[in-house]
């Protein structure tokens, strides 16, 4: 009878489920991550549809932070794609790369194809929907839309893997980081290489252009030589010094007899930083007779004037607080790039093919040592006077140097610029 009560089992204390709260945030981050590249995907197609067959731009606010949220999720899962291998690579390593291989693979096709630009956007869209959907599919088992869209048994079971991250560190450092810069680099030679229709190019050791000349079946030359506003000095030097007694040399350089412009345009700043010489300090040709063959200021249009002013403000000054807003703050009008492109080249090359035009009887040797922007243009237009090329020369313009080959060069300039 003196049998004493049966003791109380106490409960054990349940620790939360340390992995099992991880595998469910993780999924539900990149249920987020999916569904946000979706629906930046389908609007989009939408949007670039809309522009590309009806001319319509109503999407681009909602396209625009839809593309911000999608790219900012995808970063955050792909530094955890290098933290944990619970995350499925084969799924979401193409889903957090498709926007920098995408725009990366577009650049040739801006490149030669530029006037096509919309309908490479819609190509890629229509690429990053396909994406989309077929990882769905993947994770769901079919075109369904069951939230969340990954389920956390589709996740690996290992959380974290010294492997994974060494793997992952190795891979970015010495495959894609490099892979990107040589890509870019061969993509901006490219650029160069096309659009300059090969009167400059960039090499690995730096910049390079190319001078032409043209001959005509009466015994006239023309040699067009592609400048820069920054150079090396003995590129500036050897041009100086190779001109025949007997040539007209028909220079750039636009007047502005009013005062139109309030800031005088200086390249010193730039000069300096990549320890080469100015154009005009070091350009002055000592044989040959010298004629003007520029536009003046009063020749542009008063939107070009205005946009030329605030620009060399920049220049001048650097950029600050308040010329950041009124660069924010500038509004140009309807086909004002057209506007600017004739104002500075189109109607300057037309200016000094009419001076070639009314002095060829003046001399056999004609020199044009203008901007590499203006030959393409002036070459296509002294063939139409019956020149043909004749030879090429390659001059290089700017050497890629290191930190310390800048600074010694700098301190050269310098000593150059002292008197004796």
């Amino acid at each position: 009878m003196n049998v004493p009560p049966p003791l109380a089992t106490v409960p054990p204390l349940l620790s939360p489920p340390k992995a099992s709260s991880l595998r469910t945030l993780l999924a539900l981050l990149l249920s987020l991550c999916l569904g946000l590249f979706l629906a930046d995907a389908v609007v989009s197609l939408v949007d670039d549809s809309l522009i590309v067959f009806c001319n319509l731009h109503i999407l681009g606010t909602i396209r625009g932070i839809l593309a911000l949220l999608s790219i900012l999720m995808a970063i955050v899962i792909y530094v955890l794609m290098g933290l944990t291998p619970m995350i499925p690579k084969r799924l979401f390593l193409p889903l957090t790369l498709f926007v920098p291989v995408a725009l990366l693979a577009a650049l040739p096709c801006v490149i030669y194809f530029y006037n096509s630009i919309r309908l490479i956007g819609w190509g890629s869209s229509l690429c990053q929907v396909i994406l989309g959907l077929s990882i769905l599919y993947q994770v769901q088992g079919g075109l369904k839309f069951h939230w969340p869209l990954i389920a956390e048994n589709q996740l690996e079971v290992r959380r974290f893997s010294w492997r994974n991250v060494v793997v992952f560190l190795l891979g970015n450092v010495f495959v894609l980081l490099p892979s990107a810069v040589i890509y870019l680099f061969v993509c901006t030679a490219l650029a160069v290489d096309h659009f300059s229709e090969g009167f400059v190019a960039l090499r690995p050791g730096g910049f390079t252009v190319q001078a032409r000349k043209y001959i005509r079946d009466d015994g006239k030359a023309v040699q067009l030589f592609p400048m820069s506003h920054v150079a090396e000095r003995s590129f500036y030097q050897m041009l100086s010094e190779s001109f025949t007694t007997n040539s007209i040399i028909l220079m750039e350089g636009v007047t502005d007899e009013k005062g139109l412009l309030t800031n005088r345009i200086s390249y010193q700043r730039m000069a300096k930083s990549l320890g080469v010489a100015e154009q005009q300090k070091e350009f002055k040709p000592i044989q040959g007779e010298i004629v003007r063959a520029d536009v003046d200021v009063e020749q542009f249009t008063t939107n070009t004037i205005g946009f030329l002013n605030l620009i060399m403000l920049v220049h001048s000054k650097g950029l600050n607080a308040e010329l950041l807003m009124q660069l924010i703050q500038f509004s140009p009008a309807p086909g004002f790039e057209q506007e600017l492109i004739d104002d500075l080249l189109r109607k300057r090359n037309r200016h000094v093919v009419e001076e070639l035009r009314s002095r060829l009887s003046q001399s056999e040797m004609f020199v044009v040592p203008w901007g590499a922007a203006h030959m393409p243009e002036i070459a296509r237009e002294i063939q139409k006077l019956g020149f043909r090329l004749d030879e090429t020369r390659d001059f290089t313009v700017i050497r890629f140097r290191s930190a310390g080959e800048q600074n010694k060069v700098a301190e050269k300039e310098e000593g150059h610029g002292r008197p004796p």
